[in-house]
């Protein structure tokens, strides 16, 4: 299309119910009635004019919810600059301050609630708000309306780019204002919002690693930043006050008009605008259906998966009584996925594998929810295929059947469709919802994977179908209309939900194995860690004993298999982890004053002790051991010299061509003892056996991994794994006794463990082990241990490195598995 000079952008018409694709017009002669704010935009003159109304008393022209997210991303996951990534939104005021324009961010943290307007001055006084940009005023017209050039704020940082590289490694970028500029064809002017992009390019004089792997030029690269600005929402939305066990997520704030028998801090729950038409009946249609868009640049069958599993909510929300409520439809040709009319479902590429996540748009005065922004790698489907092909076989490819690893793969999208959308209404993570037979989609599934009894694998009920009892309760807890007694109504909501045996745990109590509640775990199954744990070994066993070029497809590589072996021979990883929240572990509820059964207990000691043998079983060599057949399918690939060649995630070697099995079962043994071994389990053990004599004791964990590891091996070909796990297992003791934080009494105890252990590393102690090898050794052993009895400082650990373990979650990056909602800042 043919731009002039200079184009005036304006709006035909007003947005309908639905939003409406809205494309940049031919020039016009007028600005068109109704537009938020007037825009035109100066290709030639390097210009991007906005027109703002008269400004009130205060300086004030207008206020609006301003966000940022990048229309074109970087590629890489580790840096995490995703196309789709947004912030989430701000109060902006454009301030006139002499002959400057200011865009000013409101401080909407810190707040007053009352009505009086100097206790309202005294604490906006206190906070420190923020100039974000100032721009010199282009024109002042007899309306009093002004021109300024927004070409300035739209090639600021806004989203912190340079800190997000610097973050993650990758050096000092700074943005280059020779190379940025607004980009001048992609202006749209709506009725509520205006939508502008511009192109930002970072320079540096050194290119960052992962930079250089998706950028055309590590040293130079160009993102698109989009801009949208949204008028502010009209009355109406009725806040709710946020309540710890309802599994919403928080938009906390600080009210200094809360009277002093009561706390300043409050919060909100996060959710949409859902109205019915007849908010006293107790089911019926709604006054504006909440609606999300699958991005249309996802492939078939992926797309089709995408929009069946995000659809699953209007189950929750018929639940809550709202009729036609939620729909999922394609993203309509030509619309911009972060224009704030849409919610959208974005399909996004990058070099690796990586975390998935939702987030979005709202207004931080009342929680409510403005625009919905899901990001999906579009890696982690093949991932997920390919663990499969590993478990079924990749014979078993495009059959269709239950055991069909493509099959597979699209009913995991399905759920994270599910998931992500999930966090955009409004819905917290539920880690406990596999223990109350996959209850949510906002937990974190494990597939569910069987021994048959014909000894095969049964992947029939890999993952469930739609969303589960707990979502339907938040849902109703979250969206529920109350005309009469709201409080009370929703108090028993959840009293009910967690009376049926429902439960909920959010991350913190969840995703690190140091946590203790035993209902908290991510990608585990079932309601008994422990006897789910003796199955996921079981299923293990069968993938081991049939691998080999079954998982790989016609023409594939056989070394592909080096990457095909990680996932199957850590298979019991995650369900170590949830065995391992028993140990030391600590039963409680998210609780308000008068709920029954708010007090918190140790986990039973009998189901400690069986988690117990259970995690130490999985540190027997024979069961970390590999047949030579498949070792020897275990090939090295062609070095690849092109860029972008990595990605890959292996086991370390130390034996270069050879796989190196003792490598892959030091990975294996340290997720075992770290789990154990954790300091805060450790810790907690101290408490309890303090109350409880007859409580499991640290000693007692170490002695059971003592055992394990020192038995003599029933077969010769093991002993050398078994010495890898003895060398794991004293170095591990050894960090623990000479941490710099902690618990002292772990540190005493784990130190106290080594000495009794060096005074039975004497030669000759085991029987039946070749003295040649197994005295030198544990000689080996005792010189560690000496060494750090005889240390000359603390920092001096004389401890085994590291072992290196492959990732086994989406590969971490700046939206990392520690803080899913960072696309929140």
């Amino acid at each position: 299309m043919k731009r002039a000079a200079l184009i005036l952008i304006v709006l035909a018409a007003a947005c309908s119910r639905q939003p409406e694709t809205t494309t940049a017009p031919e020039p016009a002669a007028t600005v068109g009635e109704g537009a938020f704010f007037a825009v035109s935009a100066d290709a030639k003159e390097g210009k991007l004019l906005v027109t703002l109304p008269a400004p009130d008393a205060d300086g004030v022209m207008l206020r609006a919810i301003h966000s940022a997210g990048l229309s074109a991303g970087l590629g890489s996951n580790p840096v995490g600059l995703d196309r789709g990534y947004a912030d989430e939104g701000k109060i902006i005021a454009f301030r006139r301050v002499g002959k400057k324009v200011v865009v000013e961010k409101e401080n909407w943290a810190y707040r007053a609630s009352a009505d009086n307007p100097l206790e309202k001055k005294a604490v906006a006084n206190s906070f420190a708000r923020s100039f974000l940009w100032a721009g010199d005023i282009a024109e002042e017209k007899p309306d009093g309306s002004l021109v300024v050039d927004l070409g300035g704020f739209l090639t600021g940082d806004i989203l912190d780019l340079k800190g997000v590289l610097k973050a993650a490694g990758q050096g000092s970028y700074a943005v280059d204002a020779e190379r940025s500029f607004p980009d001048y064809s992609s202006v749209l002017v709506f009725p509520d919002n205006v939508e502008l992009d511009a192109f930002l390019t970072l320079s540096g004089d050194t290119a960052g690693d992962e930079v250089s792997a998706t950028a055309a030029d590590g040293r130079s690269f160009t993102l698109s930043v989009h801009h949208s600005f949204v008028r502010l929402p009209a009355p109406g939305f009725h806040p709710r006050a946020f309540d710890a066990r309802s599994g919403a997520i928080d938009v906390p704030y600080y009210d200094f008009s809360a009277p002093l028998s009561a706390s300043i801090r409050k919060s909100f729950a996060r959710r949409f605008r859902l109205e019915r038409v007849d908010p006293a009946a107790a089911s019926g249609p709604v006054k504006k259906p909440i609606v999300f868009y699958v991005d249309s640049g996802a492939p078939e069958p992926v797309r089709s998966a995408l929009i069946e599993g995000a659809g699953w909510w209007a189950e929750a929300f018929r639940a809550a009584g709202f009729e036609d409520a939620y729909r999922v439809e394609l993203l309509p040709e030509g619309a911009h996925p972060l224009d704030a009319r849409y919610n959208v479902i974005q399909w996004v590429h990058r070099q690796t594998r990586g975390w998935s996540y939702g987030g979005g748009v709202y207004d931080p005065r009342t929680g409510e929810m403005l625009k919905a922004n899901v990001v999906l790698g579009s890696q982690r489907v093949r991932q997920d295929r390919m663990i499969f092909e590993g478990l079924a076989g990749a014979d078993k490819t495009g059959t269709g059947s239950p055991d069909d690893p493509v099959e597979i793969a699209l009913a995991r999208i399905r759920q994270l469709a599910a998931h992500e959308v999930g966090h955009t209404l409004g819905f917290a993570h539920n880690f406990a919802a596999s223990v109350n037979d996959r209850a949510s989609v906002m937990d974190y599934p494990a597939p569910l994977v069987t021994v048959a009894a014909d000894g095969s694998l049964d992947f029939s009920k890999a993952y469930g179908v739609g969303v589960g009892a707990w979502d339907k309760v938040a849902a109703r807890w979250l969206y529920g209309e109350f005309p009469q007694n709201e409080k009370a109504s929703l108090d028993k909501i959840l009293t009910d939900a967690y009376s049926a045996g429902l439960k909920f745990v959010d991350d913190p109590q969840a995703r690190d194995v140091s946590t203790a509640n035993p209902w908290g775990s991510v990608w585990d199954n079932g309601t008994d860690p422990v006897a789910s744990l003796r199955q996921t070994m079981q299923v293990r066993a069968v993938a081991l004993a049939n691998f080999g070029e079954r998982s790989l497809k016609p023409g594939e590589a056989t070394s592909e298999l080096r990457a095909v072996i990680v996932p199957v021979y850590l298979y019991h990883r995650y369900q170590v982890a949830a065995a391992a929240k028993l140990i030391g572990g600590y039963d409680f509820k998210y609780a308000v004053k008068g709920d029954s059964g708010a007090a918190g207990s140790p986990v039973a000691v009998d189901r400690q002790r069986a988690a117990l043998a259970a995690i130490v079983a999985t540190l027997d060599p024979a069961f970390l051991d590999l047949p030579d057949a498949t070792l020897d399918r275990l090939t090295p690939a062609l070095a690849s010299f092109g860029p972008g060649s990595g990605g890959q995630e292996l086991f370390d070697t130390a034996t270069g061509p050879m796989f190196d099995l003792t490598s892959a079962a030091d990975a294996a043994a340290t997720e075992s003892m770290n789990a154990l071994f954790s300091p805060a389990r450790l810790a907690r053990l101290v408490e309890t056996r303090r109350r409880d004599e007859t409580a499991l004791a640290p000693e007692e964990v170490f002695a059971a991994v003592e055992t394990a590891v020192f038995a003599p091996a029933t077969a010769e070909r093991q002993a050398e794994i078994a010495r890898t796990l003895q060398t794991r297992f004293v170095s591990t003791l050894i960090d623990l006794a000479s941490a710099e934080k902690g618990s002292l009494a772990v540190q005493a105890r784990a130190d106290a463990y080594l000495r009794t252990l060096r005074s039975k590393l004497a030669p000759g102690i085991f029987s039946g082990v070749r003295p040649s090898v197994d005295q030198g050794h544990r000689a080996f052993l005792a010189a560690r241990i000496d060494a750090y009895l005889n240390r000359a400082a603390p920092a001096a650990k004389p401890s085994a490195p590291d072992a290196e373990v492959p990732p086994g979650s989406p590969i971490g990056s700046a939206m990392g598995e520690d803080c899913w909602f960072c696309d929140l800042r």
